[in-house]
């Protein structure tokens, strides 16, 4: 039966894909939905679900069933990436024999554009941390490491005090599925970090336990990717910025001011830590003022 297979899919993406415990999580949740559509659908127990019922029929009307719902776009488009990678693991362990979700296609996706801040936005952010303070320091720091290298909350959360080389301005990041890539910081974030270890750090530390976590909470704590965000919502609220800005909008930034200042898009999918080139290419969108400038610049009419 079909949902006997699903831990040693898991295992298989684990150790032969390499992927994290979060995605592992959202692919048992994702199937576990296809699962029990099909057991509503036929009215059977989810243990007696044969591979039978993985047919392009049902995954038709399954995708039919989710879209009547109401869910997003990417909701769908995940769920049926999620069943296409275990679909695809069942035939190379020959449980299936044929793929019948060749003829399936993923629905078209919305398009829209990343959150950024402008430059002018940016510089506030940065400046909002109240430095006499030793989570000022630590905030400053976050802020600013984020943006100059780009970092995913995550990746950010997991940094080591060994990951930061200053004499060479780099920092060590692993990113999705363990894979590590050395990043430019920058001066900025650089004299943030300096500032943050030399003069804010040791106030965090809990003498109890060491830690080797380059950002600590209140507690002398690993940060978490939850304290990262409300730190950033303290300062957004505190700056008044009319939009809901994640940790990720700052990643967006990066990208957006780098691709805007001329940096080639292999180059930022090299930062990013992307895969595919295509995931890049949702950062090629260009600000107004740039917009502005180049029709201005080009157009033969102004």
């Amino acid at each position: 039966m079909l949902p006997e297979y699903l831990e040693e899919f898991l295992n298989h993406m684990r150790v032969e894909k390499s992927a994290s415990n979060k995605t592992l999580l959202a692919y048992k949740t994702d199937l576990s939905q296809f699962f029990n559509f099909v057991s509503r659908k036929q009215g059977i127990d989810g243990k007696d679900i044969s591979k039978e019922f993985l047919n392009h029929r049902m995954v038709r009307q399954y995708l039919a069933a989710m879209q009547e719902s109401g869910l997003k776009r990417s909701t769908v488009a995940r769920r049926l990436a999620a069943l296409r990678s275990f679909v695809k693991f069942l035939c190379r362990e020959n449980i299936l024999q044929d793929n019948p979700l060749s003829v399936v296609t993923t629905p078209r996706q919305d398009k829209n554009l990343p959150k950024f801040l402008y430059p002018p936005e940016v510089e506030l952010l940065m400046n909002a941390p109240e430095l006499s303070t030793a989570l000022g320091k630590r905030d400053k720091a976050i802020l600013e490491t984020i943006y100059a290298a780009g970092l995913r909350v995550s990746e950010l959360v997991g940094l080591d005090i060994k990951d930061i080389d200053y004499e060479e301005e780099l920092i060590k990041v692993k990113g999705k599925g363990g894979k590590e890539r050395i990043i430019p910081l920058g001066s900025k974030a650089k004299e943030a970090l300096i500032l943050y270890i030399q003069r804010g750090r040791a106030y965090l530390e809990n003498n109890k336990q060491k830690n080797n976590a380059l950002f600590l909470n209140r507690f002398g704590d690993r940060l978490s990717a939850r304290g990262v965000r409300n730190i950033l919502n303290k300062y957004v609220d505190k700056l008044a910025i009319n939009q809901k800005i994640s940790p990720h909008a700052l990643r967006h930034s990066f990208a957006t001011h780098m691709l805007n200042e001329g940096a080639d898009l292999r180059s930022v999918q090299e930062f990013l830590g992307h895969v595919n080139l295509s995931t890049t290419q949702i950062y090629t969108h260009l600000t107004r003022d740039r917009i502005k400038s180049i029709h201005k610049n080009t157009h033969p009419r102004r």
